[in-house]
């Protein structure tokens, strides 16, 4: 990558943090509806449980860090279960960087959609790194939610959820509890570490940031007086917006033509 090149720039008010284009990600989440998926984004960036259900259609989020004098951003792209329009799910995979697929550990359907999305995506990265020539890997955290019910419910064995990742050293299966916060945590810090990302991009080792302070976010020597002996923190943009279509298609298309192998995407403005 050409880093002096490349920078991802989010302004308007007082924040203005540039953040290189190769330390930049998008997490996807994928699975049915009604397991899950977006009380674990939740938890991920408030640390709350929402116990109301209102369907996705698909919310974007973006996370940025200051990790030891280096800026990261995180974009979160949460998308709905009933899956409306095949094209664009195709396209989601496409611009991800990094999987979680979820299940209810309490339904069998959901279980089944998870090995159909791995399928599929393991079908659309292939076909895009032949185009592109990328030996990158694929990290995925296959995950069964709602483990804080009775067994009596279960639907899914442990084993079968292990056996969906046992082939694939970038892939691992975790049962979490979104609601009891379970493993949540555990299955961030091992889906970053697959990705090779810094480890304090987990929810708990990281100081959380209002976005008052993001004027001295990005400088090297900032640091907060009541905390010691921690270089990390994270702060959730609250005004981000997902880039547009055409501009993910964009992203796709340069780099199967390999004009300028960068992964710039459209820039996003706090507002």
């Amino acid at each position: 990558f050409q880093d002096q090149a490349m920078m991802k720039t989010m302004s308007g008010g007082n924040c203005n943090l540039n953040v290189p284009a190769k330390n930049s990600y998008r997490m996807v989440v994928l699975g049915a509806s009604r397991v899950g998926k977006s009380s674990i984004v939740s938890r991920f960036l408030n640390g709350r449980f929402e116990d109301q259900y209102t369907p996705t259609i698909e919310d974007f989020h973006r996370k940025v860090y200051n990790i030891r004098g280096d800026m990261y951003q995180l974009d979160i792209l949460d998308t709905s279960g009933n899956h409306p329009f095949p094209a664009m799910r195709r396209l989601s995979i496409l611009t991800g960087d990094v999987f979680i697929l979820v299940f209810s550990l309490d339904n069998r359907e959901s279980f089944d959609e998870v090995k159909r999305l791995q399928k599929q995506i393991l079908e659309v990265k292939s076909c895009l790194k032949n185009k592109t020539k990328e030996s990158a890997d694929l990290p995925m955290v296959i995950c069964g939610n709602k483990n804080d019910h009775s067994e009596i419910f279960r639907k899914v064995r442990t084993d079968e959820g292990e056996d969906l990742v046992s082939s694939d050293e970038n892939c691992a299966y975790f049962e979490v509890s979104a609601k009891k916060n379970t493993n949540v945590d555990e299955m961030f810090y091992v889906l970053f570490s697959m990705a090779k990302l810094p480890h304090e991009m987990s929810p708990s080792l990281h100081r959380k940031i209002s976005i008052q302070y993001s004027d001295t976010f990005q400088q090297k020597s900032f640091r907060m007086r009541r905390v010691k002996d921690m270089d990390a923190y994270g702060m959730i943009s609250p005004f981000a917006r997902r880039p547009s279509v055409n501009s993910d298609l964009k992203y796709i298309k340069s780099k199967v033509l390999r004009e300028g192998q960068s992964r710039e995407r459209e820039k996003c403005t706090i507002q």
